[in-house]
């Protein structure tokens, strides 16, 4: 999709691992700000209250 699959070598192998962070990266970031705007909305519901 990105042409990444055409990279070969340490060049390709160091670019394939900064994608792999950086999508962790945005998934930490991304489900850290779904948890504090929904967990205490969710936590009252499981609570009951």
């Amino acid at each position: 999709m990105f042409g990444i699959e055409n990279l070969t070598g340490p060049t390709g192998a160091a670019i394939l691992i900064g994608a792999v962070l950086l999508e962790a990266l945005v998934l930490y970031v991304g489900y850290g700000a779904l948890e504090s705007v929904l967990g205490p909305t969710i936590a009252k519901i499981l609570r009951g209250e």
